[in-house]
């Protein structure tokens, strides 16, 4: 190899020792400084919207029938059959149970057999009294005449006056069996416990073959279900805020009835129909300072059923020009909220807020933002107050991921 060979060759080397020198040294100074590059993180922002949204109040709510009826035995007896499915629909008038009807079939014989003895002693009595009255009208002329003493006309005006008290001793005597005989057909009827009403009859609480009376607990019961009652109770200071808003009777009863419910399920579904206003109760509560609030709910094919919860959410104001951003963009620290806000040169800060209601996955802003102004609803977690970020975006549909 010549000379000159060996010069270019070494002048190559140097070169690259060179280069990598300064790649080497750049990348410690770096490192030294504590700064490395790191490229801007993406985050996803969107502009804080300004409109009229409706502020909703949400209850948690407790399930009823519109009217429940406890079905009872009303005589002493052994329960001999059930006739009914449990949670099945029943009719009013319907058999549910039956008592053993003997004893009081038995003493509904009884009872009509004295009403026909006091029927018969009536028509005897009666017809006693029917010859004494035939010796008074015999005697009253005759002794007119003298020709009957007044001893006899006297003795058979006293011997009427007998039997006419006899006849109406048989007679109140007859209104008494049949007292008995209506007391008896009614405890006889009793042993037959029918649906009081139509509804959903509940679990059987007594079986047959069980010793049941009046003062035994209810054998089961049954609930109007369509439309079905929910109850809420709201704070006093609600109530009033609510009332003040309609200051006549006329303009609260139209609100009232203008009102709709929804209701959120225990499977955070919402109910498909909307509730009406039903009743707000006499008094609030001293204990909890709460008014109870019942609204009513269709309910067809039953699927809602007593004791269940649920919470029950209506709009109870308008708030105009409010600031919405989405709730996933607020972070709360330490009792209060802050979000990340991008400026137009893509820097990001952190700047606290006031938060107001919540409407839907939004929240209200009260107090720290501006319409228009761009907050991380994504990704600020990676984000320090003053680094450059690449904003992209938010799309609200994938929220929640």
């Amino acid at each position: 190899m010549s000379t000159s060979s060996h010069r270019t060759l070494w002048i190559a080397g140097a070169a690259c020792l060179v280069v990598a020198a300064i790649a080497i040294g750049t990348f410690y100074l770096k490192h030294a400084s504590g700064a490395p590059y790191m490229p801007a993180p993406d985050v996803e922002v969107t502009e804080v919207q300004q409109k009229d949204v409706p502020i909703y109040g949400e209850w948690i709510g407790t399930l009823d029938g519109f009217t429940n009826a406890d079905v009872r035995a009303q005589v002493a007896g052994y329960l001999l059959r059930q006739d009914y499915q449990e949670g099945a629909f029943v009719k009013k008038g319907q058999l549910l149970f039956e008592i053993d009807p003997r004893p009081f079939q038995a003493a509904l014989d009884q009872a009509e057999g004295q009403l026909a003895q006091a029927n018969a002693t009536l028509q005897n009595a009666e017809a006693v009294q029917g010859r004494t009255q035939l010796d008074v009208d015999r005697y009253t002329p005759l002794a007119k005449e003298q020709a009957a003493s007044q001893q006899d006309l006297d003795n058979a005006v006293q011997n009427n006056l007998a039997a006419k008290a006899t006849v109406e001793t048989a007679r109140a005597q007859i209104q008494t069996d049949k007292a008995a005989v209506e007391t008896a057909q009614i405890n006889l009827d009793f042993t037959r416990l029918v649906a009081p009403i139509d509804g959903i009859a509940g679990q059987a609480q007594l079986q047959v073959g069980a010793l049941v009376n009046p003062a035994s607990a209810p054998v089961t019961s049954v609930s109007t279900v369509d439309p079905i009652k929910v109850y809420f109770t709201v704070s006093e200071q609600e109530y009033l805020e609510w009332n003040k808003r309609f200051p006549t009777e006329s303009t609260r009863v139209a609100a009232d009835k203008s009102l709709r419910f929804e209701l959120i399920l225990a499977d955070e579904s919402i109910y498909p129909r909307d509730g009406t206003f039903y009743f707000a109760d006499r008094q609030v509560s001293q204990s909890t300072g709460a008014i109870r609030i019942a609204a009513l709910f269709p309910n067809p094919g039953n699927i809602l059923r007593p004791g269940g919860y649920a919470k029950v959410r209506t709009a109870i104001r308008t708030q105009k020009d409010a600031l919405l951003v989405p709730q996933r963009a607020v972070t709360e620290l330490q009792g209060g909220y802050q979000v990340v806000v991008v400026d137009s040169s893509n820097k990001a800060s952190v700047r606290a807020v006031t938060v107001g209601d919540r409407v839907g996955p939004n929240w209200v802003i009260s107090d720290g933002l501006k319409p228009g102004e761009r907050v991380i609803a994504e990704g600020s977690q990676k984000v320090r107050d003053g680094m450059a970020v690449n904003p992209k975006p938010f799309i609200a549909g994938t929220e929640g991921r």
